[in-house]
């Protein structure tokens, strides 16, 4: 693994006019990692990912990626770079195809021939969408959704992936079948991954290391295994409240 992160966030601002979402948020992701920030509704998890992808502008600090400042750039360069954002609530284009809703994602690019192959490929990750390519992405349960917004991301052949709440109204079967895609995505193709997941438990399982987030700043951050182990990230995010919880850590 290289010693330089591929992500940098080093003292983040952002705000919603006059509302600072997050303040000093610092940040490291490094390349075939994957990073969970963790913390309440509020706490600014989402503004992060927004700031990244290019769809907030930071009133401070610095975002490097690949050693370049991207701070303020606008989100269709981001992409361009290699960053894909999987927003909160998914955001498909309800109106048109699966297979459609996949060449969107593919916009920045021009070959068509891999384009296909990468349809397929994707396909092959979540075979449910193969067998309804032609279907309106509207019609789609939210576990279908939730497969085509990672995949139409992943249509852009991002080298991180930005997660925002994939597991958010899934059914505990589905958001374990989307956290195992997850986890093979970074290990078979190598993508970092920057996950913000309101499922403490299943976020601290997948992620190598992990943020928290209290009220727009990082409290705490550490190997996900030993934030697992901390007292208030158990009572907090894990609903332990102290009690033993052996052989459930990973």
């Amino acid at each position: 693994m290289s010693a330089k992160p591929i992500l940098r966030l080093a003292n983040i601002e952002s705000s919603y006019g006059p509302i600072t979402a997050i303040r000093g948020i610092s940040l490291d992701l490094m390349p075939g990692q994957i990073v969970t920030v963790l913390g309440a509704n509020g706490a600014g998890k989402t503004t992060i990912l927004k700031t990244i992808s290019g769809v907030i502008a930071p009133q401070k600090g610095s975002i490097e990626f690949e050693g370049r400042r991207i701070e303020g750039m606008e989100p269709d360069a981001v992409v361009r770079l290699g960053i894909s954002h999987v927003p909160e609530g998914r955001e498909v284009f309800p109106f048109l195809s699966i297979r459609d809703n996949l060449r969107m994602g593919a916009y920045i690019r021009g070959d068509q021939r891999e384009i296909a192959q990468d349809i397929e490929k994707v396909f092959d990750y979540f075979p449910v969408l193969r067998e309804r390519q032609e279907q309106l992405a509207g019609q789609l349960s939210g576990g279908q959704q939730q497969m085509l917004a990672i995949s139409r991301a992943l249509m852009s052949r991002p080298k991180v992936l930005l997660l925002d709440e994939p597991s958010l109204g899934l059914s505990p079967l589905l958001v374990k079948e989307i956290f195992a895609i997850i986890r093979r995505l970074n290990v078979d193709d190598g993508v970092s991954i920057l996950l913000v997941e309101q499922n403490a438990r299943m976020a601290l399982e997948t992620a190598n290391y992990g943020y928290v987030l209290e009220v727009g700043r990082v409290v705490m951050h550490d190997d996900c295994k030993l934030l697992a182990e901390s007292p208030q990230v158990r009572e907090s995010y894990l609903g332990l409240h102290g009690q033993a919880d052996h052989g459930k850590q990973r």
